[in-house]
Order: C-alpha cells, then structure tokens, then sequence
C-alpha cells in the first residue's frame, strides 16, 4: 500500500450539513410515492419514474451528496433561505446509502418493467421506508448499515492465518 493511500484512508471524511439529506431524502419519498400510485394504474409508468430515480441515486452515490441532484437543489434554493450550519455529517455514509437506493430502485424497475409487479413493488417500498425514516426521523438506514459492510470488507480482505 502506498503513503498517498494510507494518509487519504486516515484522513477525516468530507461533511456535509445535515439538512440537505434530509431535503433529498424528502423529495425521494414524494417520487417514490409517486412510483407506487403510478404502479396502480401502469407498470411502465412506475418503471419510468423509478428509473429516473435510480439515475439520480447512481450520481448520488458516484459523485456524492454535493452533486446529487436534489442535493444541488438544496444548495441553491433551500440552503441560502436556512440558519447557519449546526449540525453535519461525514458524506462517505451518505455516499453508501445512495447505492441502497439505486439496488432497489433498480430491482424495481426490473420488476416493473418485467411484470413482475410484487417485485417492482417490494423494491420500491424498501426504498420507501428508508427515505421516509431519513425524512421524517434523520434516521439513514444505509448510513446505519455502512460502518457493518466497512467491517465485513476489512475483515474478508485481512490475510487468514496459517
């Protein structure tokens, strides 16, 4: 392992204030509340409107919560109408929990778009459920479930004794 990754590894994760999260976690569970009354009257619909939400989950998780769509949202309309800053949160988790979302929000659309509406619609409640407790309580399942996948990875890549 070189420096340059061992300092990068150590070094304090980016934060971001905990409002925008919350923000986008609140616009998710209007359009994922909007899948589900879509996949009511059409499965192509709700598979539409899923995948456009699974599209904003990958930028979420690839390029974090500052260029997430809903996040930069935030940032423009919301963040220069709020207080100051009090409380924030390091972005790695939040990265983390993007990519839960984008897995149901793409198992959904498999299920919606394959027929498969049961699927289509276990994936999207999944996803419903972690969005509003994010919304409603601040509480970030897939931030939650972060540091455990962390630990699991460090401990299956450690060498196994002899």
């Amino acid at each position: 392992m070189s420096s340059t990754s061992t300092s990068t590894s150590t070094a304090a994760p980016a934060m971001v204030d905990v409002r925008g999260p919350r923000f986008t976690a609140s616009v998710t569970t209007v359009v994922i509340v909007a899948t589900l009354i879509a996949a009511a009257f059409s499965s192509v619909a709700a598979a539409a409107i899923l995948g456009v939400q699974a599209v904003v989950f990958a930028i979420g998780a690839w390029r974090g919560p500052r260029q997430h769509p809903y996040g930069l949202i935030f940032q423009r309309l919301v963040l220069p109408r709020l207080g100051p800053v009090t409380e924030k949160e390091p972005m790695p988790p939040l990265r983390f929990a993007q990519l839960v979302g984008f897995v149901f929000a793409v198992v959904g659309v498999i299920g919606f778009a394959d027929g498969i509406q049961l699927l289509g619609l276990i994936a999207t409640g999944f996803a419903l459920v972690a969005a509003f407790l994010n919304a409603a309580f601040g509480i970030c399942l897939g931030c939650q479930a972060s540091p455990l996948v962390a630990r699991v990875r460090k401990s299956s890549s450690a060498p196994s004794p002899a």
